[in-house]
């Protein structure tokens, strides 16, 4: 790689320093603090304002106009909320949780207690130990049509709610724009459960505890105390949502008791009790096996309490007591979008008979005799299991296209689905002119019914063959929906790089899947090329080496400060990148760690849009040809350019498909986006990447980070360094965010021998 300090000739001016911020359009923020400190591995406040916790998904670009059809995005949640009610109903109709946990004394021991008295109540706490995998079900199709409007919540309240709820906050001193979230998230009578409980305040998103203490203070008056049970309960689900935003499925006891500590509740375990006992949160008790490597392990402290507290109950009965065991506390959406995910991929795995396979195996060896390397392999795999992992980057997408290309020369019913819509088009580069219509879709349009086969009558994807790419980006909600959404027989390879970011909502399906070692994996042998490439393959490795760049592919650009910083991204996408590499400034992506800062995404993209497509920002801060960043639906991300803007909304151009964005929803939904974050460029590409470290965001870089904003850019990779030691030492020493999940010890007791 080359170092060029003079990208761009000269040092910045007052008018560098101080770049007016044009035009920007307001983002809606998320929590300053993203879920209990201690080991829960929460996001940088900054990374989050997106709303939804960590990567940001792009597939929304496929939605259409007012007047073209459905929004995608509406008939996504539309689907989402039927696998709930799907899930819920197969909870309920199980036979109740399996006896477990007679030797747990202490903390634990109380949990139980807490769920076995409620589980005769109409919200039972499930209690996992080996649950047998659920029988196959008739998936109901999601609805395909809805209003172009996209709801990202619950349906807007009636007006008279709102005032009503106006009114009490107006008591508590609570700001009034709050009136209507409030009116939606919490339903009919949402006023007077507000003046019952006014630390339903908390379920408002946005709205942190010591707020909605002001609010309860201002309502109860004396009666308002730290040790009010109502508190208890609403800051432990609010400290429940938080970590699922951080990307937790759930939290160990005791860390969860940590942070209520924290929060200046005085019982903790009696906090945590109360919303177990109204249904609020579910508690499990998982039998560790072995104490499982990575991220997934559970912290010592709960591993060390519950063995403890077995042992010490029953130490005379020998192993049985001596196992470890993790208490974890969840919330109901998420517990049962894990336990459907293992479900509908233990179907999978267990649904091919020997016989089946071993036809396939017949069938497919011409094909894998055609191929070579790991491509033979991943066919052949594919033929004999249901479930098959590949892992691989960029150039490594070919080997799942050659598979779904050998599948349907077998007259099979093959689809890929990306995670965006520019992923798909990468993808369906590789199939050429000829490839059947529907083949290459986006994961959300195949799942809301825009996109793909379509379904069969007994509401399953008509498919024999689906390839997921970009795995790390399912989470584990959508994850289920497509395990539940496949029929019986059909087999399904999860395909993605897994150094990439993880997903943006809970979950970490493709790294769990990897650790639980339940079915064959495939490992590409196909190296991304070049020198970026190269770059990139030794970030991977915890390795950042220095490569030979002879056209100038990697440039390195030191900075002092973060004035210069904007100074120099500015030269090189409007000058030096497009002089020397022949890229464009329109194809060239500005990539920084956090939106906040001295060099975050605001300030680059205000001094980004004075130098390239300067404005008064007539249209709610935004001008005709002004790169945005989309956001239809919380942690989902769409790259696109302002057409014009009339009186039903901004119109964009999102990758070709025209969207219009309500004038209300413009300030929530759209901001400039000549710069984006690595999460929010997670399963895009760019000709050329300009990759901001100021030295006010070390503390945001980890191998994971730097290997995904390094890996944007096809041709030219810039990087303008201000970070000093910190880069080298992110990528040699600071793995991924741990999350807690649950999806491997599901899914081992369902698939108890690795394949």
């Amino acid at each position: 790689m080359s170092t060029e300090p003079a990208a761009a000739e000269g040092h910045p001016g007052p008018a560098d320093t101080d770049a007016p911020r044009a035009g920007q359009g307001a983002e809606a923020t998320g929590p300053e603090e993203t879920g209990p400190e201690a080991g829960t591995g929460t996001p940088d406040p900054d990374e989050t304002d997106e709303g939804s916790g960590a990567a940001t998904d792009q597939d929304g670009a496929t939605a259409e106009g007012k007047d073209e059809g459905a929004s995608e995005a509406a008939a996504e949640i539309a689907a989402q909320r039927e696998l709930q009610e799907r899930i819920a109903q197969r909870k309920a109709a199980k036979e109740g949780p399996i006896a477990a946990g007679g030797k747990l004394s202490g903390t634990a021991a109380d949990l139980l207690a807490a769920v076995r008295a409620v589980e005769s109540g109409e919200r039972p706490a499930a209690v996992f130990s080996e649950p047998a995998p659920a029988p196959r079900k008739v998936v109901a199709e999601p609805v395909r049509r809805a209003p172009a409007a996209a709801p990202t919540g619950p349906a807007e309240p009636a007006v008279a709610a709102v005032d009503a709820v106006r009114a009490v906050l107006t008591e508590g001193g609570a700001p009034v724009s709050l009136a209507a979230p409030a009116a939606a998230t919490l339903g009919e009578g949402a006023d007077s459960a507000l003046r019952d409980d006014p630390w339903q305040l908390l379920r408002i998103p946005g709205v942190r505890p010591e707020q909605a203490d002001g609010f309860a203070r201002a309502l109860l008056g004396a009666e308002c105390g730290p040790d009010d049970e109502r508190r208890g309960r609403a800051v432990t689900v609010w400290l429940l949502e938080q970590a699922a935003v951080a990307g937790h499925t759930a939290l160990d006891a005791p860390l969860l008791a940590q942070a209520l500590g924290q929060r200046a509740v005085p019982d903790p375990d009696e906090a945590v009790q109360s919303a177990i006992a109204e249904g609020d949160a579910l508690v499990f008790q998982d039998a560790l096996e072995e104490p499982p490597g990575g991220p997934a392990r559970a912290p010592e402290s709960a591993q060390k309490t519950a063995a403890e507290d077995a042992a010490e109950d029953d130490s005379e009965d020998g192993e049985e007591a001596g196992r470890p065991v993790r208490v974890l506390v969840g919330l109901e959406r998420y517990a049962l979008a894990e336990e459907s995910l293992a479900d509908g991929l233990a179907r999978l795995v267990n649904s091919l008979s020997k016989e089946d396979s071993s036809q396939a195996l017949a069938d497919w060896e011409p094909a894998a005799a055609a191929a070579s390397g790991s491509t033979a392999e991943l066919i052949r795999a594919s033929a004999g299991h249901g479930l098959v992992l590949h892992t691989g980057a960029e150039a490594a997408r070919a080997e799942p296209a050659a598979l779904v290309q050998a599948a349907a020369r077998l007259g099979l019913r093959v689809c890929a689905a990306a995670h965006t819509v520019d992923g798909r088009r990468r993808l369906a580069e590789h199939f050429g002119p000829g490839a059947p219509e529907g083949t290459a879709v986006t994961v959300s349009g195949l799942l809301s019914g825009a996109e793909g086969p379509g379904r069969d009558r007994d509401g399953a994807l008509a498919v024999d063959l689906l390839v997921a790419l970009d795995a790390p980006q399912l989470d584990v909600e959508t994850a289920a929906m497509l395990a539940e959404s496949l029929p019986d027989g059909a087999r399904l390879v999860l395909s993605g790089d897994p150094s990439v970011l993880w997903s943006a909502g809970p979950g970490r399906v493709f790294a769990d899947l990897l650790a639980a070692r339940v079915c064959p994996q495939i490992a590409s042998r196909t190296p991304d090329p070049g020198p970026v490439g190269e770059l990139v393959s030794g970030i991977g490795v915890g390795e950042l080496n220095q490569v030979e760049a002879p056209g100038k592919e990697v440039v390195i650009v030191p900075v002092r400060d973060a004035a210069e910083a904007i100074h120099r991204a500015v030269q090189l996408v409007a000058d030096s990148v497009p002089r020397a590499i022949g890229v464009p400034s329109e194809q060239t992506q500005v990539i920084t760690p956090g939106h906040g800062g001295a060099a975050g995404t605001r300030a680059l993209n205000a001094a980004l849009k004075e130098r390239l497509n300067p404005g008064p920002g007539r249209f709610g801060g935004f001008d005709p040809d002004d790169r945005v960043a989309y956001a239809p639906a919380p942690g989902r991300t769409v790259p696109g350019r302002v057409v014009r803007a009339d009186a039903e909304g901004l119109h964009l151009d999102c990758a070709g498909t025209s969207v219009v964005v309500p004038q209300d929803a413009v300030e929530r939904t759209v901001r400039h986006g000549w710069a984006l974050t690595a999460h929010q460029a997670v399963g895009l590409r760019w000709p050329a990447a300009v990759v901001v470290l100021p030295g006010d965001a070390t503390q945001a870089l980890s191998r994971p980070w730097v290997y995904t904003a390094f890996g944007r850019g096809e041709r030219h990779l810039s990087v303008v360094h201000g970070a000093d030691a910190a880069l080298p030492r992110a990528v040699a020493e600071v793995p991924a965010k741990p999350r807690t999940t649950r999806l491997q010890t599901l899914l081992r007791a369902q698939v108890p021998t690795a394949q």
